[in-house]
């Protein structure tokens, strides 16, 4: 095992071990040549003298090195020093989905489609280079944290060609299909199948079949039908579960030609959930969703011989690494079990391990009777309590393997070590142990169990409350942090403010740093910088030379300038504004302004009268009486350049509590010949019009 601080090849810096499995470590490394952090998978010590394991393990980089995409975990750099045999690959800062359906219990709708999608599009990738993964499973599915879903794990691959379609596959026997089960033909269609029981998975929380050894669950796939997943979620869509049944198929005949199918009919369950649009294969008494394994199939398997089947040319290979291994007391056995399995499937080689392992332990029995052990209902010597030091085990037995505070997938990797089947039995919340890891198990570690026997665990679904930390949602764009928030269950809340550092649309921060499903997030949106403010000049009856150069002077700029006749403001001077003065504004706004055009002079006028009273409680309402305002009162009239003002009431003080008298006896027009106009009441510090009155005009000599 690599420790923390070492180098390889004087580049890769050790920082820490992030994953265990049958065949290798994981470790967490800084390559300091390109800077950047990246995932070592170091074949295990024990296994590098064996050749046909460094060959598999060299079978997978070589599978994944030529794949390039999104959803594929990208290979680097692979390396032999000696006896390390290692992989350096892209490093996924996630969890792996088995560890997230175990986390969640099982997946919303749209997210399991979401995922699947992105799974089965790294699948059809690596299957237009003609390579089948053939152990397509959620522990080799990484998901990141910004939601990207990556396959790994290309160590069972192989490319299609007519010599490897009939070689032996092997996957991981809950995810496995019937083909691979009998130890037949896998191809494209084999990593459908294990698609779909991952799917199955996803939206049920459930695997479809659970046994008590591998051997059984083996059998499950190959005779047994599915039990529809509407069965445990009523909330699926029928579309889903069609997709799901179509490629859990017994007969690879019946399901998806392709991947690209079944990212076509995915994408349109988004759209049409509830539509009944799968294409089912009929089910005739030729092609039926079961079948045993025939006698033909038995002696071909047995024989290891070259078959011939319709269209193809299939011969059956020894696979590079055996499923299981046994006491060296048996080595007779398991060498002559290694030349059964040079032509021989998974499933059976299996099968003929376990008839053989009952037989010697029931000859062994006859050996030790009187020995106070007593014999189960198969005759299978076995110990029901803890072993005490010194004692010796049965050839049929192994000490369960401490499974608690390890993550989901490490433990059943551990237990699959020793020969044991792990079975996740209840979630419960827990403030101590973090969700996804083992809190107890049965048997307990120690105890002396039958080999394929089940442990049974208890999960951690976590205390409940979610990190948002983990989700490193800071500099992260809005949409995007909205987007991973509402796939965990959370609601959306926006704020936004101006920020010198962080870039605009950004995430600032975020509260609250730890909620539960269904609470609201509030993220801070950076504005970018933040403007500069300038205060507004007062431009009232000075010159509109003047005027402008006080904007200038404010780095503020002149708006639309127009003219009014005023019979108090002289010719060219200024008698309102747009902004009012003293508030503030951003640097480089506009700020409009009317000129006085002088008093109007014509012989013949046109005059309007008006007698009205403005009630200032109409402006502030009740319960601010004691309010002033600065108002005053304006004719306007609309022109050909646009709408002209003449002040009949300079701005003053009111109180909220008046009453403004708007009584004008004789108003002469400002425009010649335009029949109407209007008096405006407005507020004098903000230019807003409070009320304004109609007024008709008549000429008059």
């Amino acid at each position: 095992m690599l420790r923390s601080g070492m180098f390889l090849q004087n580049r890769y810096e050790i920082l820490e071990l992030i994953g265990s499995g049958g065949m290798s470590d994981v470790y967490k490394a800084k390559c300091h040549k390109l800077d950047r952090l990246v995932a070592i998978k170091v074949l295990k010590e024990d296994l590098s003298n064996d050749e046909s394991f460094v060959a598999k393990f060299k079978m997978e980089a070589q599978s994944a090195a030529g794949l390039s995409h999104p959803n594929i975990v990208n290979v680097y750099d692979v390396v032999d020093e000696g006896k390390l045999h290692y992989i350096v690959m892209e490093l996924v800062e996630g969890i792996t989905l088995k560890s997230y359906i175990a986390k969640k219990g099982r997946l919303e709708i749209k997210e399991a489609v979401g995922i699947a999608i992105q799974v089965a599009q790294g699948i059809a990738a690596a299957h237009e280079q003609n390579i089948v993964h053939r152990d397509i499973k959620p522990q080799n599915m990484l998901i990141s944290k910004d939601g990207k879903v990556k396959v790994a794990d290309f160590g069972t691959a192989r490319v299609v060609t007519a010599q490897t379609q009939g070689s032996v596959a092997v996957g991981s026997v809950h995810y496995i299909s019937p083909e691979q089960a009998r130890g037949g033909y896998s191809d494209a269609r084999s990593d459908i199948y294990s698609l779909g029981i991952t799917m199955y998975e996803m939206v049920t929380g459930h695997l479809p079949f659970e046994g008590e050894n591998a051997v059984s669950v083996a059998l499950a796939h190959v005779e047994e039908p599915i039990t529809r997943p509407s069965h445990y979620n009523p909330d699926i869509p029928v579309s889903l579960e069609n997709i799901i049944l179509k490629c859990t198929e017994k007969r690879p005949e019946r399901r998806y030609a392709a991947v690209t199918d079944v990212i076509t009919d995915l994408r349109r369950v988004l759209i049409h959930p509830d539509e009944n649009f799968v294409t089912m294969e009929p089910d005739d008494d030729m092609i039926s969703s079961t079948r045993p394994i025939s006698q033909e199939e038995l002696k071909i398997i047995n024989s290891g011989q070259k078959s011939y089947h319709p269209g193809q040319d299939m011969i059956a290979r020894r696979e590079p690494e055996k499923e299981y291994q046994y006491s060296s007391s048996f080595d007779g056995v398991r060498r002559g079990i290694e030349r059964l399995m040079t032509g021989a499937g998974l499933f059976v080689a299996v099968v003929i391990v376990a008839v053989l392992l009952v037989l010697f332990t029931r000859l062994g029995g006859l050996f030790r009777s009187g020995s106070g052990e007593t014999p189960d209902a198969s005759g299978i010597q076995m110990e029901t309590v803890g072993s005490q030091p010194g004692e010796s085990l049965g050839d049929t037995e192994v000490h369960a393997p401490g499974a608690i505070n390890l993550p989901v997938d490490m433990a059943e990797a551990k237990l699959k070590e020793s020969t044991l089947v792990m079975k996740v039995t209840e979630y419960v919340e827990s403030d101590t142990v973090e969700s996804g890891y083992v809190i107890s198990q049965d048997p307990a570690e120690g105890t002396v169990v039958p080999k394929y026997s089940t442990v049974n665990v208890v999960v951690s679904s976590g205390n409940g409350r979610i990190d948002l930390s983990a989700m490193a949602l800071n500099g992260m764009e809005r949409i995007a942090a909205a987007s991973v928030l509402e796939q965990n269950g959370l609601k959306v809340n926006f704020e936004e403010e101006y920020n010198d550092t962080i870039a605009e649309e950004m995430v600032i921060r975020y509260e609250p740093a730890e909620v539960k499903a269904g609470d609201t997030v509030t993220l801070y949106i950076s504005l970018g910088t933040a403007p500069v403010m300038r205060t507004v000049p007062d431009l009232y009856n000075i010159s509109e030379e003047e005027a402008r150069q006080r904007l200038m002077d404010a780095n503020l700029n002149p708006g639309d300038i127009t003219t009014g006749f005023s019979d108090t403001i002289p010719e060219g001077f200024v008698i309102s504004q747009s902004v009012p003065a003293n508030s503030t504004l951003e640097e480089g706004g506009r700020v409009s302004f009317v000129v006085s055009a002088g008093t109007e002079e014509s012989s013949a006028r046109s005059i309007a009268a008006i007698s009205e009273t403005y009630n200032m409680k109409g402006l502030i309402g009740p319960g601010q009486m004691n309010a002033v305002f600065r108002v005053e009162v304006r004719l306007r009239q609309d022109s050909a350049e646009g709408p002209v003002y003449k002040t009949l009431m300079e701005p003053r003080e009111i109180n909220g509590n008046d009453l403004l008298p708007i009584e004008y006896s004789r108003i002469e027009a400002i425009v010649p010949g335009a029949e109407y106009g209007e008096v405006e009441v407005v507020n004098a510090d903000s230019g807003e019009v409070l009320t304004s009155y109609p007024v008709k005009f008549f000429a008059t000599e």
